[in-house]
């Protein structure tokens, strides 16, 4: 395992910040110096207070803490492949928020997360139950099943939203965009910021829980309670983010994966890079998106989906060569 030099967290946090500050100034509006300085500087400063730095912000906090929420199920689950999306935890979020479209379209949207919360810990809970009871000879068993959890849970609600009318809704949760995030509209991603908070603080017992019931409890862990607190914190942030943006495929999977290769499996210390892995990545393929087909824009869903889906590949294949 290698180990990078401390001074590399400080540098990285700066490169963090340049892609911040280019995200402000790329679109379609002219948000630039000139612009907020000369020509029209009230439109340009309305740009970017009400839509610029909203989306630059959601796309770090949403990037952070998904690749947490990733890292902490990896931990919880002890098996490299899981996040979010291979888990039904996305899927099941997605999932509540459209029952609560349909049976209470007035309802607040902390109401509509918390509902998505607890349909996300239950499909959660129902993918570790299923684990339980499946022998697990290879560790790709593990997000196989999970896969295939989650396309249940996807089919059972287009079902439901086709017969509904709340396919497009449906669609909007499954595929992350931030091109609708204004002002007003990300501030629930700063509870997912606080739950990160919250993992880094119980990261040694995190990382004691993922050794196992038996070493846990030698140790004086209660390893229930610490599942517990780690699903709670993966559900709450996976159904923040999907109701603030939708989902962000592959990102839970893959930054943990790449940190890992470098810092080992000490959640303490790998968690600081794994937020700010995420942010970067998030931010990074939002701008490309932004930027490849000008003045339109792709989803940062699909390119996570591409890049993630290439990465994840690499990963498989990199795990099946050193095995042999």
């Amino acid at each position: 395992m290698k180990t990078l030099p401390i001074a590399t967290l400080p540098l990285a946090t700066v490169g963090i910040g340049l892609l911040a500050v280019w995200s402000l100034f790329v679109g379609v509006s002219d948000v630039s110096f000139a612009a907020l300085f000369g020509g029209t500087p009230d439109q340009a400063t309305q740009v970017l207070l009400v839509s610029r730095l909203p989306r630059t912000l959601a796309l770090i906090l949403a990037g952070a803490a998904m690749a947490v929420s990733g890292l902490l199920l990896q931990m919880l689950v002890r098996n490299r492949f899981v996040e979010p999306s291979t888990a039904g935890t996305a899927e099941s979020a997605i999932f509540g928020m459209m029952m609560v479209s349909l049976l209470a379209p007035e309802m607040p949207v902390f109401g509509r997360m918390a509902v998505a919360s607890l349909c996300a810990l239950a499909g959660t809970g129902l993918f570790l139950a299923i684990l339980r009871q499946v022998p697990l000879r290879s560790p790709l068993v593990v997000p196989l099943v999970g896969i295939m959890l989650g396309g249940v849970i996807t089919a059972m609600t287009e079902f439901v939203a086709y017969r509904q009318d709340l396919i497009q809704s449906v669609r909007g949760w499954e595929t992350g965009d931030f091109s609708a995030i204004l002002l007003g509209r990300y501030e629930l991603l700063w509870l997912s910021a606080a739950l990160t908070g919250v993992a880094y603080l119980a990261a040694d017992r995190f990382t004691v829980a993922g050794m196992g019931r038996d070493v846990a409890t030698n140790l004086g862990i209660d390893h229930r309670k610490v599942m517990a607190l780690g699903l709670v914190i993966v559900s709450m942030t996976t159904a923040a983010v999907i109701a603030t943006c939708g989902m962000i495929p592959f990102l839970g999977l893959i930054v943990p994966n790449v940190v890992s290769l470098v810092r080992g499996d000490n959640m303490r210390g790998s968690l600081p890079w794994v937020a700010l892995m995420g942010a970067g990545l998030v931010l990074a393929c939002d701008i490309a998106g932004r930027l490849v087909i000008h003045p339109y824009e792709i989803p940062i869903g699909t390119m996570m989906g591409v890049i993630g889906s290439a990465l994840f590949l690499y990963l498989l294949l990199r795990r099946n060569g050193h095995a042999g």
